[in-house]
């Protein structure tokens, strides 16, 4: 039976308190394939109700047991991986072989992080006389984006739980059933009642009503830098601790002493994964002023080997963008790029020349962009990259700091201590070199308008975690 018009509550599906509907529309159609519940205030009462009351008997579970349940849900986790892959695909239009090798991974890998991080993790110091100890913070409200739904959700939801919290799980209510799978996951796994709650909903009658809600200790958000401020003001009320991962308008920098053919390709394909919907993607390439041009040619040839196309080919590399929303967004900054003179290098506006229907946008390439532009300034979130040029180091730096943003950076560079100074005068908070592979033990979270608290690993258990001093503990 589906679950899709069902809350998670208490630990059994239960319909919401007042019915009322919402399409999910699949992006490469642009049509509605399913409908979710949408929740209200009283079904966050229930939820967090549920959370409060699991709470005091959770908080006391030992590391062991709570290591044993997040195996336990690894293994179903795993025994779902096709379903949550094509849940994703389907609610934002992500390649199949993306959501496999990507989006489905990314979930795993989060919970296998967590696993290793708790395993090691001591929540006890003796300092002299005072024993310091490391309690769970209580009830958090967890909401999670639609770009990375699976990373997103266990990027929250594993170390709560690891540090012996209970939660209630707001997922995108643009691409939900992908948490659906997830809750079944959680159910399967016997996860104890009212530790793992999760309600569907809109910012507005879901979000801030747990954002605001006296039983809540705290929050953690992924979305908009505006959306995320609404949220700070909600939460502010009942001053309670609020972790937010925000917006990004990621530098990189690709240095004169860089492999330029394969930094400027890889660039590219960075700044275009997941449809350029990634809060920390390249989506600014700083290149010497000399070789601007230069860069252009690379970026161009590799930006068309992008397909784009149905999401259900295994061939296809680039899928649309998740809503009407995106599509228009994207295409009002495409058009302001050109009005404002950039250079146009390949894309533009419209759909790619072979799709009549479906949220597709073109793979674009923009060269000369200059300070102050609006491609410059603003999060686009779809397949735009814009180059720009710099004539020395500090001039690289100065123009990959100057933005309210502060996700990450990145830096390409054939000396390795080259690179090092470079990254360490970049205001964000993770800085990659020569693009490595993706580390789910590096902190992650942003400097400035990116947020504040880190996820990943321990770097995320810290966050759901209170310090208590016990002064004259004795030796």
């Amino acid at each position: 039976m589906s679950n899709h018009l069902n809350f998670f509550i208490d630990g059994k599906w239960v319909a919401p308190v007042v019915l009322a509907t919402l399409d999910v529309i699949d992006p490469s159609t642009e049509e509605a394939y399913t409908r979710i519940s949408v929740g209200s205030k009283a079904d966050v009462d229930k939820a967090v109700a549920a959370a409060k009351a699991a709470f005091p008997s959770f908080s006391q579970t030992s590391k062991a047991e709570r290591l044993t349940l997040l195996k336990r849900i690894l293994e179903i986790y795993n025994e779902r991986y096709e379903d949550i892959a094509q849940a994703v695909s389907q609610e934002m239009g992500a390649p199949i072989t993306w959501a496999r090798e990507a989006q489905a991974w990314a979930g795993r890998a989060h919970m296998e992080a967590t696993i290793k991080a708790l395993e090691d993790y001591e929540f006890s110091e003796k300092r002299g006389g005072t024993m310091v100890v490391k309690e769970p913070i209580g009830v958090c409200a967890l909401i999670t984006p639609w770009n990375w739904p699976l990373n997103q959700i266990v990027c929250k939801v594993a170390p709560a739980i690891a540090a012996g919290c209970t939660v209630v799980l707001k997922p995108s209510e643009i691409a939900p059933i992908s948490g659906i799978v997830f809750s079944e996951v959680m159910e399967a796994a016997a996860t104890p009642k009212g530790v793992y709650n999760m309600i569907n909903g809109t910012g507005p009658d879901v979000g801030q009503i747990m954002a605001g809600h006296p039983d809540v200790d705290m929050v953690s958000f992924t979305g908009s830098t505006r959306a995320g401020i609404i949220v700070a003001k909600t939460a502010a009320e009942t001053v309670k601790r609020v972790a937010q991962e925000l917006g990004g308008k990621s530098a990189n920098i690709v240095l004169p002493d860089a492999d330029f053919e394969t930094a400027v390709r890889k660039g590219v394909e960075g700044c275009f994964g997941n449809s350029g919907q990634s809060c920390d993607a390249p989506t600014r390439m700083l290149v010497p002023a000399a070789r601007h041009d230069e860069a252009l040619a690379i970026a161009k040839k590799a930006a068309e080997a992008h397909n784009v196309g149905d999401p259900r080919s295994e061939e296809t590399k680039l899928g649309p963008v998740v809503s009407n929303i995106q599509y228009d967004k994207i295409q009002r900054l495409i058009e302001a790029g050109i009005k404002e003179g950039a250079t146009l290098v390949t894309g533009g506006p419209g759909r790619p020349e072979h799709l009549n229907r479906g949220y597709y946008v073109r793979p674009t390439v923009f060269g000369h962009v200059t300070s102050g532009m609006t491609i410059e300034k603003e999060e686009i979130f779809g397949p735009v990259l814009s180059v720009i040029s710099y004539s020395d180091d500090d001039d690289a730096v100065k123009i990959a700091n100057d933005t309210v943003y502060g996700l990450a950076a990145y830096v390409q560079s054939g000396d390795i201590d080259h690179a090092r100074k470079v990254a360490g005068r970049l205001r964000a908070g993770q800085v990659s070199i020569n693009y490595p592979e993706w580390d789910t033990f590096a902190p992650f979270g942003g400097y400035k308008q990116s947020g504040n608290g880190r996820e990943y690993a321990d770097w995320a258990i810290h966050d759901f975690l209170e310090v208590k001093g016990i002064i004259g503990y004795g030796a």
